[in-house]
């Protein structure tokens, strides 16, 4: 096996903590023998569990392999400190690898090429660059919350061909598909955080956790509520993972009640009384939100996209036309000029039975 494939084996490995490792990033570990053998490897645990390099280190050990010698493939830059787990760089040197071959160096300031000069005192040979895009692809929302301090903001909706994401009446299942339904779950379990409206709350009462894939974890579940109008029944209030209630409202008897559910109430006001949106991503990113998964309304999306705080739309078309007098996906504008409209940049296409999936991302919201 050819090193390209190493290291294109520890990403797949990654890929495999998709919905595990949050708030972590995702990482792949690969050991190779000095004459080229896999002996052992791994990936990211859950927050709090053995990372993908001890995990590879493990089953070296569990396969009678010796590590003396080896070399690492590994999609992120081992870590240098000590947190929930020891340091990954430590446990490299102290098995006698020799040569570590990282993707992308670590940008938690924590780390951010430490864990690199560590190795390279212990006289470890690195290199880096070989998988780098994928790597930043796959924690592109842990990139995020570690460079700006705030999550990736994710909109997914489904549309039919003409925009719509529902009827006048607020009719909407379903636009699309099962299989559609199926990946938006996928999408849901790999974020940290499935972010609605009380809007949507108070018209479909949805419960927003993962139900048509497996995941050993469901994402928290975030509520934008201005007036504090849950209500105390309402499913979101019933998440196992958690949910927090974002508000402009200094009601301490409905904040009261709604602690004593279990959920977290903050008050974010903004100059006009509703939720600071802004300064709520501030919040979700100290927090260890790194991707945000947006299933709101119209006007909860149109005040994302107007205060130009989405990063990516996450858009499912069915091909069907439901004309006139329907809701958009996001209300914002009107726009007097062409050169105004929020420019794309389409990232995927895909085709989900007879849906097509689009992810588009807002142009140059990737480049940090």
């Amino acid at each position: 096996m050819q090193p390209t494939s190493y290291m294109q084996q520890a990403l797949d490995l990654a890929r495999q903590a998709l919905f595990i490792s949050n708030p972590n990033p995702r990482v792949g570990c690969v050991l190779v023998s000095a004459c080229g053998h896999i002996i052992g490897q791994g990936f990211t645990q859950q927050a709090g569990g053995p990372h993908a390099e001890v995990m590879a280190l493990r089953d070296a050990a569990a396969r009678g392999s010796s590590t003396q010698g080896a070399t690492a493939y590994v999609t992120l830059e081992p870590c240098s400190h000590t947190g929930r787990t020891g340091p990954c760089c430590n446990a490299l040197i102290e098995a006698g690898i020799t040569k570590v071959v990282a993707a992308t160096s670590d940008p938690n300031p924590q780390v951010a090429g430490q864990g690199f000069a560590r190795l390279r005192a212990a006289g470890i040979e690195v290199q880096v660059g070989e998988g780098a895009s994928a790597s930043r692809e796959l924690n592109i929302g842990f990139f995020s919350r570690m460079v700006r301090g705030t999550p990736w903001v994710r909109m997914k909706a489904a549309t039919s061909l003409d925009g719509a994401t529902a009827l006048h009446n607020g009719q909407s299942q379903w636009i699309t598909g099962p299989a559609a339904r199926a990946d938006g779950h996928a999408w849901r379990a790999q974020a940290c955080a499935v972010l609605t409206g009380i809007g949507t709350v108070l018209q479909d009462n949805p419960r927003l956790n993962v139900r048509d894939v497996e995941t050993p974890r469901q994402p928290k579940v975030v509520v934008i509520d201005s007036k504090l109008d849950m209500p105390l029944d309402a499913h979101v209030l019933k998440a196992h993972s958690g949910c927090t209630i974002y508000t402009s409202s200094t009601n301490i008897s409905k904040t009261q009640s709604l602690q004593a559910l279990g959920a977290t109430v903050i008050a974010i006001p903004n100059a006009h009384g509703k939720v600071d949106l802004a300064a709520m991503l501030r919040d979700l990113g100290t927090r260890g939100t790194n991707e945000l998964h947006v299933e709101a309304g119209f006007k909860l999306n149109g005040s994302f996209m107007r205060e130009g705080l989405v990063d990516e739309l996450l858009l499912y078309m069915a091909p069907k036309l439901l004309g006139a007098g329907t809701m958009g996906l996001a209300s914002f504008g009107p726009l007097e000029q062409l050169s105004q409209a929020i420019s794309l940049q389409v990232h995927d296409v895909s085709r989900l039975g007879e849906d097509v999936r689009l992810v588009a991302r807002v142009a140059g919201r990737d480049q940090f």
